[in-house]
């Protein structure tokens, strides 16, 4: 059984939107009370299965299962294949350790569904699964201010597009940009469910998610994303499997904070050197480890 961790991670973004809000034009998340700026754990897990599904080029153990355009009743349809049975719609395998059988080798298959879990009670049924890593949802360190940049296309879709007077047939649109954010999040890692969804049994499953994290922004880079980057990723390692500290006492041990200027006038922040990130240490509870990945 692998080690309970609990983890701080600390990524910036720059010039740039970390995850744009489909319900409000892809605006960046931001909490409306506070002014901070959001990014949701769905947005993290994206990114590291794109870095793993890279890494590990999709191939067992390491395929991902929730993937662009990826048909998952085709994917369930595999693993009852790999047992020889006949899937009913809806409905799991009638024996308990069929019904077992094809949910392991979902997870067995799957880093995904291993890592994070999944819900695989489609048509054809494989089971749900309760993943051991969690992320809670990222939080900017300070208000962030969203900026609007309108565009225009220089190319037109048309022959009649081509032919109209010059300023006529030029598409507007909207893009936002963080100028800077700092952003903080907490995750979680369960030995128990770890146990139950085969992570880690190949030895390798740990390290590479702690890679993903120090990686994922480099294969993730667009006209959006261009500048994201991780700062600082905090691990608190327990040597219970139950945790011998609350998560929380552990998180409040690392205070991220900002300074004025040497002119002691306030600027807004536009680098991570404009932070300092402290780690209280001392007198850290019986059994608890710390262990800087970044």
């Amino acid at each position: 059984m692998i080690s309970r961790y609990d983890f701080v991670y600390l990524f910036d973004v720059k010039d740039g939107n970390p995850n744009g809000d489909p319900d409000a034009g892809n605006l960046p998340r931001v909490d409306p009370e506070t002014g901070q700026g959001l990014v949701t754990d769905v947005c993290l897990k994206r990114k590291v299965r794109n870095f793993v599904g890279l890494a590990k080029e999709e191939q067992p153990p390491f395929e991902i299962y929730v993937k662009e355009k990826a048909v998952l009743n085709l994917q369930h349809e595999r693993a009852y294949k790999q047992f020889k049975l006949k899937p009913e719609k809806r409905k799991l395998p009638k024996k308990e350790e069929d019904a077992r059988n094809v949910t392991a080798w979902m997870c067995g298959n799957f880093f995904d569904i291993r890592t994070f879990g999944a819900v695989m009670s489609t048509d054809v049924n494989c089971g749900q699964v309760r993943g051991p890593i969690q992320f809670a949802l990222a939080r900017s360190v300070d208000p962030i201010i969203s900026q609007e940049h309108a565009v225009t296309r220089c190319a037109v879709t048309t022959e009649k597009e081509a032919e109209a007077q010059s300023g006529d047939n030029r598409t507007m649109g909207r893009k936002f940009t963080v100028p800077y954010g700092l952003y903080r999040v907490h995750g979680f890692i369960n030995p128990q469910l770890a146990e139950k969804t085969g992570f880690n049994e190949n030895g390798e499953d740990l390290e590479l998610f702690w890679t993903a994290l120090a990686q994922m922004f480099e294969a993730d880079r667009s006209a959006a994303r261009g500048e994201m980057a991780p700062q600082a990723l905090i691990v608190f390692e327990h040597e219970s499997p139950l945790g011998n500290a609350p998560a929380n006492k552990l998180f409040d041990r690392v205070i991220v904070s900002r300074e004025a200027g040497d002119n002691g006038e306030w600027t807004p922040a536009r680098s991570f050197s404009d932070y300092t990130v402290t780690v209280d240490e001392e007198t850290l509870p019986e059994g608890v480890t710390i262990h800087r990945r970044i």
